[in-house]
């Protein structure tokens, strides 16, 4: 790769000011006058696609001067490139320096301005550019029009503005043999525009590389995706229930990916262990959440990569949620564009939650939208609730949700993934046909404190006995569920300062998963990590999940030690009925 990034960038101010010097001072000389002038616009002209130098206007003139501004290598009026002279003296005496790449990168950003600002340009206006870019195509609020594509960015001035970003990417299309490999949807917009670039391309891999989430203990994998094994993407809906964040449902994508071995087909529905979901969520990075912050964009807004079965295990064991998956109706060549995206996205993303104008619904909207401009033209949708994107891509024939019509259709076809809740009233039905317990639903039953429960134990058949452990396994995860609330609030006490910081530890590391990112910083690169980065990744990844390994569970084992004296004494009767139960299940099998 080369360095073509400018380190430095004038302020608003300062580039004003600059702006006025040089409307004002005198030219140094004319590319015509300086042989190494000509030269340097020649090389940048030789390295652009051809349809690029036809659009570009016979008198460009390329001049060295002495007043720009500070760490401004290059500016441009009408056709007239103004280019630091440290930087031509470089290129004119040490070609092999840095100075000397950065000067043939600056005169290639400015013929990139020159072509936009001409008859045959207009690039950075184009809408669709503006989706790969991530300019949002709307201000919501003040504030929420910034560029969130702040990770892995090859330079961080493409920000400025979408001019910006459309000359300090052409700099690396035409300059970087690996531009291509790391930022693909846009290559092949330039391409596409303006043709390909002169020179040789590095071959790139098929796999998109991604980090995703191993177990409740924060760990993460590297998954490398190969797009042909993705046989589907469905539109996976989690339902509300009472809490007041999840009334309205959850948004996110289901990818049926096929077992190695298979080949692409509906049987590929059944490889469960292999499906990834693709979830935006709000990343709490704090010990306490704020419903203020939820709603007004203080959270930072990342996309995470998923096990289904995971996924499946959260919302219909823990939060005792259903989960809708619906297929969408995309062919090859938009199921590659949402995975390509999605790879774009996952690694540069740093947008901010808003319960209610960026949610989960609005950026898997969005995310669908931008990745593919033919869904783009067919949904035109302008809620923020799960439940209504999903009416929307009905109502679009974006998606099909005849599988949903009948529910045990659903669930036996994996279309439909039922709430604990149904199976947790079925088991305490069985155990209740052969006992009288004191409890008229599952409900009131792990109401019931542990040890009210425990003489139910020895009385229970072989049916009766697995169907309450069944029902103690779920009191065991409400129990969890209700420390880790209790742990919440009392981390938010003064006095449990020490506390807090071990815990904003482990959420630093936690926060990979939500921001991939962070694992290389300090690593050279942008765009999709390379063979070099994958390297460097992998050993980083391998320390943070030791850290994460050794952290949780002893925190978790602080925090029960310092639950109050009715919270432990639950916990400890859950884990005695736990062991009394499987002691019988043993002894009644060998009965």
């Amino acid at each position: 790769m080369i360095p073509v990034g400018r380190a430095h960038r004038p302020g608003p101010v300062r580039r004003w000011l600059g702006l006025i010097w040089l409307l004002f001072a005198a030219p140094a000389f004319a590319a015509g006058d300086d042989p190494a002038a000509t030269a340097l616009l020649d090389a940048a002209r030789a390295r652009l696609p051809a349809a690029w130098n036809t659009a570009l206007p016979a008198d460009i003139t390329l001049e060295a001067r002495d007043d720009l501004p500070a760490h401004v290598g290059g500016r441009t009026f009408g056709t007239d490139i103004r280019i630091e002279r440290r930087l031509l003296a470089a290129w004119r005496d040490h070609p092999q320096d840095a100075d000397a790449r950065l000067a043939l990168a600056t005169v290639i950003h400015e013929l990139a301005h020159v072509l936009d600002r001409g008859p045959h340009g207009g690039l950075s206006r184009d809408p669709r550019l503006r989706d790969l870019a991530g300019w949002p195509r709307r201000r919501l609020l003040p504030g929420r029009g910034d560029n969130a594509m702040r990770g892995r960015s090859p330079d961080p001035y493409e920000r400025e503005n979408p001019r910006e970003f459309l000359a300090v990417n052409l700099e690396h299309y035409v300059l970087d043999p690996d531009y291509a490999c790391r930022l693909p949807a846009l290559s092949a917009w330039w391409q596409a525009r303006l043709g390909p670039a002169p020179l040789a391309r590095n071959a790139c891999t098929t796999a998109l590389p991604l980090l995703q989430g191993e177990g409740g203990d924060g760990q993460l994998g590297w998954l490398a995706l190969d797009p042909a094994r993705v046989y589907a993407i469905d539109y996976l809906y989690a339902e509300g229930n009472d809490a007041a964040m999840s009334r309205w449902g959850h948004s996110m994508l289901r990818l049926v990916i096929c077992a190695p071995g298979r080949a692409p087909g509906p049987d590929c529905r059944l490889d469960l262990a292999w499906h990834r979901v693709l979830s935006f969520r709000a990343f709490v990075d704090d010990v306490q959440i704020s419903s203020w912050r939820g709603l007004t964009g203080g959270y930072p807004s990342r996309l995470f990569v998923l096990p289904l079965e995971q996924v499946i295990d959260d919302y219909t064991q823990v939060e005792l949620r259903g989960l809708a998956s619906v297929p969408l109706a995309l062919d090859r060549q938009g199921i590659d564009a949402v995975l390509g995206h999605a790879a774009q996205l996952h690694w540069r993303y740093d947008g901010r939650y808003a319960f209610i104008s960026n949610n989960c619904a609005v950026e898997t909207w969005k995310l669908l939208r931008d990745a593919d401009p033919r869904i783009d033209a067919r949904l035109h949708w302008r809620g923020i609730t799960p439940k209504g994107l999903l009416a929307a891509l009905e109502r679009t024939g974006l998606a099909d949700a005849s599988a949903q019509a009948d529910r045990a259709t659903a669930e036996r076809g994996g279309y439909y993934f039922a709430s604990a809740q149904t199976r947790y009233d079925t088991m305490f039905g069985v155990a209740r046909a052969s006992l009288p317990l004191p409890a008229e639903s599952a409900r009131g039953w792990l109401d019931l404190p542990p040890r009210v429960r425990a003489p139910w134990i020895e009385r229970a058949d072989l049916r009766a006995t697995a169907a309450l452990l069944l029902l103690e396994q779920a009191a065991q995860r409400r129990q969890e569920l209700l420390a880790r609330d209790w742990l919440k609030h009392r981390l938010s006490q003064r006095d449990a300062e020490g506390a807090r910081a071990q815990v904003r530890e482990l959420l630093v590391d936690a926060g990979v998963l939500a921001q991939p990112a962070a694992l290389l910083a300090g690593v050279p690169g942008y765009g999709l990590p390379q063979a070099a980065e994958r390297e460097a990744l992998t050993a980083r990844l391998d320390e943070r999940n030791a850290r994460l390994k050794e952290g949780w569970p002893a925190l978790r084992m602080q925090a029960r030690e310092a639950l109050p004296a009715e919270q432990r004494d639950a916990w400890q009767g859950i884990d005695e009925n736990l062991a009394r139960i499987q002691a019988r299940l043993r002894r009644l099998a060998g009965e």
